[in-house]
């Protein structure tokens, strides 16, 4: 009761990586609210399950395994999650905006009449008070996402309604292991005909086509990234010049996208993707808010920038000063003789 409860979304038998982050910020909010965490998984072979979560600090792993489970479909999912949610009574629920979080949340929302935050980049915990009834509730979960199409950063609370429910984006979240590999908490293996009937299997997967992942922006090491003071879609390719020479990813900022120098998903930033790279090289950059909220946490930042103001510098590590189309033939260079 009042627990925390993650939804664990399945990539073949691995747990995806933004439930992992999920589980890490859950743990997080649990400890602050002295309850436990709890993870809810759907599938059709979940034995390696439990190995994967607990470490992330699942006190009670929540188990429904049958064949029909094996691809995602809408309304079993749906049903066993709405039952189970209604069992546990969590004060807090979180999946991943995921194509599947993002088909479920709403429906379980919906459904529970408990109300949403989708795409939240942040979790953290804070009091409120009601302005017109003067009613002070503590330790209600801020859910913080862009709105406005990225312009101002919204921080939205569900006082009244349980369980606050939100979506948050792949990769804002560390990951952080608190316990042994080894460490075995609770697993409740759960008779899916209790909580979805036949009906709900209407729907049947007869083929599934998966599109190959178009770029590894999200696990790259190095990300060399362009704004739109590149100048151009030409001094643009260069990036890739320098990312292949460097084994690296390229990124951009959503103005350069606009500008059409590249395709809307190598975005970086609090519309686009959020990165963690050891190293990003900052090319024609300025560094407003939208898109340092996406790269902010890497290891090392070079910027390459005419402006030795610019904002991004005040967070850079190393600054070049100078031109983009200058600065990247002599990188190129330096970097195809030493290879």
């Amino acid at each position: 009761m009042n627990n925390i409860l993650v939804y664990c979304e399945l990539n073949g038998n691995n747990v995806a990586g933004v439930s992992l982050e999920l589980l890490s910020k859950g743990r997080s909010l649990a400890d602050t609210l002295g309850v436990q965490l709890e993870a809810v998984v759907l599938g059709s072979d979940l034995s390696a399950i439990a190995s994967q979560v607990f470490p992330y600090g699942v006190d009670t792993l929540h188990l429904f395994e049958d064949s029909r489970l094996e691809y995602y479909t809408t309304l079993p999912h749906t049903s066993a999650i709405c039952k189970l949610v209604d069992e546990e009574q969590p004060q807090i629920f979180l999946m991943g905006a995921t194509v599947i979080g993002r088909d479920l949340a709403p429906r379980v929302s919906s459904t529970l009449k408990s109300g949403l935050t989708a795409d939240c980049t942040a979790l953290e915990l804070g009091d409120y008070e009601d302005k017109k009834s003067g009613e002070k509730i503590e330790n209600l979960l801020y859910s913080v996402r862009p709105a406005f199409g990225g312009n101002i950063v919204a921080t939205i609370v569900n006082p009244y309604n349980r369980p606050q429910m939100a979506t948050v984006r792949e990769g804002v979240m560390p990951l952080c292991k608190v316990r042994p590999d080894d460490y075995v908490g609770n697993v409740v293996n759960h008779n899916l005909a209790d909580y979805v009937s036949d009906s709900d299997f209407v729907v049947q997967i007869l083929e599934r086509h998966v599109q190959e992942q178009k770029n590894h922006l999200k696990d790259a090491s190095i990300v060399v990234a362009g704004g739109y003071g590149v100048g151009s879609k030409e001094n643009f390719d260069k990036l890739f010049t320098l990312a292949h020479l460097l084994h690296a990813e390229v990124g951009a900022t959503r103005a350069a996208i606009d500008a059409g120098f590249t395709t809307h998903d190598r975005q970086i930033g609090q519309t686009g993707l959020t990165v963690r790279p050891k190293v990003y090289i900052a090319c024609g950059i300025s560094g407003q808010v939208q898109h340092i909220a996406g790269m902010q946490q890497s290891g090392i930042i070079i910027s390459v920038n005419t402006d030795p103001d610019a904002p991004i510098n005040a967070i850079a590590d190393y600054v070049i000063t100078g031109r983009v189309e200058e600065v990247l033939p002599k990188l190129i260079t330096f970097y195809q003789q030493k290879i």
